[in-house]
């Protein structure tokens, strides 16, 4: 071969791996930006994919005054006109593949792109794999995640390239955007210092503080247990603190007094998710508003912000409002019933608080909620943090909003904002006070209050994934297909009773009530809103219904959080009070059935219906009494 030949054939080589390699850049431009518009001056608003025999609308905006337009879908037209803009509603197609949309301006084309058509069920993918992966794998993060990546992949047309496009927008484009969005960041910045203000004063001996200077009052088993109660309730904030805070601390008078390890089990088990559940300032609100936010974003018809939708749902939550009352009631009455009873009479008559060959927990996974030894351990270094949190909120929501009813200031003020004040002053305050007594060293203090923070981290995953399913949901129009399908046999009063239940299901499966809320929260809410606008009752009358449906996935999650034996909550009950875990599940099962078949059948199906809360509650609340009376049985 001569050097010519070599030089030649080097060259068309050169020649012909730069044009590959073009390729490919231009392959990967093409497959990671897609199809671009060939007009800078006009905009196309239409759906990133096409659900089949699912309506949708196409509009073109910013053409110049006086055009001619026509919209044609693979060659057909299917809107004209004259103007600035125009529109095409109510269009379906019935195969899958793609469709090209074209806009042509006085007869010439300006626009040009190709929308994928993928089968309408493939919408509702996203939720379902999430919800039947909690259950197999018992871990929601996964979950999600892989929930996450189906909705991606069915985006992009459900291709082999769309899969590999898919997984990476996963990243790039659903978690960025939404842990990047300002109302999601004020979120997560709450979050953040609330859960360092509990690591804080934790660590300070300020929970402490406040358990010993109740404690006196124990005098009795009764009283002792009513101690164990009040104390969920003082404890508010967050559950898990309360959960670690009151079962460690009361342990050692529960055992003086005789009160069964499974009881002590059951108060705290029973007030420490359920008082987080429907307190206003919570290590929850952040994650509950949040979710909200998330999902009536693009809902037309709903004006009131996510905190208020919130505040409505409260006297809805009948599960959490049952649950504490029951404990008081059994508390008060001094009656058990079913394995409970039986572990109170073994407890008072032979002084064994635990079962023999029951097995103990040594987990110290709330290493971070123990105070330090050797200090004082004063009720203010936790009240006053709580206190300035509390009332910052409540001056802060009056500065911030507007208006002349409380309804109107409320609603109207900046939540973010005044849930980032209050935190950010309550953090400064516990601080503060362990800095001022000596109490805490000042890396002992800011070590206190990463760990608190560190303690939501698993929250913010959830919920930052909670965040991106609900954007795929909207891009993949879950709702409107639920409609199309449900929308004529689903009744909009016996909602929220469906919600619940599935709630429950999927809580009991999956042991976790925040990935539940987060599975659930952004499919129920635009999908009842939907049903309630096709049903043509979306109006203030009808208002409840939503707020109903946004407080079952909340309790309906919680309730069976107490039923699971694969709870966290559940879990850790068992840990904090040196109880064997399936005795706690056992005994605790009947009294949480009772709770959640009385909040369901009198409180939250009636309700649906258009009856006041206000009068189903208090029957609930007799319910209970009465089955009380009936099945319980005195503790001699």
């Amino acid at each position: 071969m001569t050097r010519t030949e070599i030089s030649t054939r080097g060259k068309t080589l050169n020649r012909l791996t730069t044009a590959s390699l073009a390729g490919i850049l231009a392959s990967l431009v093409f497959l990671f930006i897609g199809p671009t518009a060939l007009a800078a001056d006009a905009t196309l608003d239409a759906p990133k994919v096409l659900l089949t025999n699912v309506a949708f609308d196409i509009r073109v905006d910013d053409l110049p005054a006086g055009s001619r337009i026509e919209l044609l879908l693979n060659g057909k037209k299917v809107a004209a006109g004259t103007g600035t803009g125009l529109s095409a509603t109510g269009i379906t197609v019935a195969e899958t593949g793609t469709t090209r949309v074209e806009v042509l301006r006085n007869g010439t084309e300006i626009l040009q792109t190709e929308i994928p058509i993928i089968p309408a069920a493939v919408s509702i993918l996203p939720p379902l794999v999430a919800i039947l992966l909690a259950f197999v794998l018992r871990s929601v993060i996964p979950a999600l995640f892989i929930g996450l990546v189906v909705g991606a992949w069915a985006i992009n047309g459900m291709t082999w390239s769309g899969a590999f496009r898919g997984f990476f927008e996963t990243g790039t484009i659903y978690i960025l955007n939404t842990a990047v969005d300002p109302d999601h960041m004020a979120i997560m910045i709450f979050t953040f210092l609330i859960g360092g203000m509990v690591g804080v004063i934790s660590r300070n001996g300020g929970m402490v503080g406040i358990v010993d200077r109740i404690m006196p009052f124990a005098s009795s088993p009764r009283r002792g247990q009513g101690v164990v109660a009040t104390l969920g309730l003082a404890i508010f904030f967050d559950d898990y603190a309360n959960t670690m805070i009151v079962g460690n601390a009361t342990r050692p008078m529960s055992d003086k007094l005789h009160i069964s390890r499974e009881k002590l089990a059951y108060l705290v088990d029973s007030t420490a998710a359920p008082v987080s559940t429907i307190a206003v300032i919570t290590t929850w609100i952040g994650f509950q508003v949040g979710l909200i936010d998330s999902a009536i974003k693009g809902l037309d018809g709903i004006d009131q912000t996510p905190y208020m939708l919130f505040l409505n749902s409260i006297p809805y939550s009948f599960y959490p409002f049952l649950a504490i009352f029951f404990v008081f009631l059994v508390v008060y009455t001094g009656k058990d019933f079913g394995p409970m009873y039986k572990a109170e009479t073994r407890a008072r008559h032979s002084g064994e608080v635990v079962r023999k060959a029951s097995a103990k927990s040594t987990d110290k996974s709330g290493d971070e909620f123990y105070h330090k030894e050797i200090i004082p351990c004063r009720a203010i270094n936790a009240v006053l943090p709580i206190v300035t949190m509390v009332s910052t909120v409540i001056i802060g929501l009056f500065i911030s909003g507007e208006g002349e009813t409380m309804t109107d200031i409320i609603g109207s003020a900046n939540a973010y904002s005044v849930l980032i004040w209050a935190s950010l002053l309550g953090s400064f305050m516990a601080a503060l006070l362990s800095l001022g007594q000596r109490l805490l060293t000042l890396d002992e203090t800011i070590n206190a209050w990463l760990a608190g923070a560190r303690f939501m981290m698993t929250g913010l995953v959830l919920l930052i994934l909670a965040w991106a399913i609900a954007d795929v949901a909207a891009v993949l129009q879950t709702a409107p297909y639920l409609i199309s399908v449900l929308g004529d046999s689903l009744s909009p009063y016996s909602l929220p009773a469906v919600i619940f239940l599935l709630a429950g299901a999927t809580a009991f499966a999956s042991g976790s009530s925040w990935g539940v809320m987060a599975i659930l929260m952004p499919l129920v809410i635009p999908l009842c809103w939907a049903v309630l606008q096709t049903k043509g009752i979306a109006d203030a009358e009808h208002m409840h219904i939503l707020y109903s449906c946004i407080a079952c996935v909340l309790t309906g999650a919680v309730w069976a959080d107490h039923c699971s034996p694969i709870s966290d909550t559940t879990v850790l009950s068992s840990i904090a009070t040196g109880c064997d875990h399936m005795d706690h599940v056992r005994t605790q099962l009947p009294y949480a059935m009772l709770g959640g078949t009385a909040a369901l059948l009198i409180g939250v199906l009636p309700a649906g219906f258009g009856l006041p809360w206000y009068l189903l509650l208090p029957a609930a609340a007799i319910a209970l009494v009465a089955a009380h009376r009936l099945l319980g049985k005195t503790v001699g």
